[in-house]
């Protein structure tokens, strides 16, 4: 049976299933370690009001379609991310999908799965800040989509990009910044 989501707000969890194998990985495993208990309680809201939870995600160069084996392999012992992957796994309510550059918008169906979801709100959190949840906000911004930007479910590999990515979310892209505690939904 299809899962029935309330109409209006989504949850968007942006590049916070990785391994974390990339230049500065570990400066940003660490914010992201920081966010993601955040993201999690968030998510668990979100689940619990019936809102969509969308998380969209870079592969690292890896493309591959199969979800599953995308996250089985960030869990491994190995991984960076693992500790973040067992905070935040997708749940079979979720949907996933990858994207090929910094915004969840270019080259994936997002702007078409939230028009069928009829969201005009969207919850962006993940890293990083001053990359791809910035390049995404900008994106949904020029959408018409109403922003929430939870400050304490954002990060990067450094404290300075995200105080100045808040400040473009607030101040150009017209963005609500609160704390996660704060979101209503």
């Amino acid at each position: 049976m299809p899962i029935r989501h309330k109409p209006g707000t989504a949850l968007l969890i942006l590049d916070m299933i990785s391994e974390f194998r990339y230049p500065d990985g570990g400066r940003i495993v660490r914010s992201a370690l920081t966010a993601a208990p955040n993201i999690a309680r968030l998510r668990e809201r979100a689940h619990r009001a019936k809102v969509p939870v969308i998380y969209v995600n870079d592969t690292a160069g890896k493309w591959e379609s199969d979800q599953k084996s995308f996250v089985d392999r960030c869990m491994q012992p190995d991984s960076r991310g693992r500790k973040i992957v067992q905070l935040l796994a997708p749940t079979p309510e979720d949907y996933f999908m990858f994207k090929p550059r910094h915004s969840a918008f270019f080259g994936t169906p997002l702007h078409t799965l939230l028009e069928r979801l009829k969201v005009h709100r969207l919850i962006a959190t993940g890293i990083t800040s001053h990359q791809c949840v910035l390049f995404t906000a900008m994106d949904a911004h020029v959408r018409e989509y109403e922003l929430v930007i939870p400050a304490d479910c954002v990060g990067a590999g450094a404290a300075a990009d995200t105080k100045h990515a808040l400040y473009i979310f607030s101040h150009a892209l017209m963005a609500k910044v609160s704390s996660s505690r704060q979101v209503r939904f």
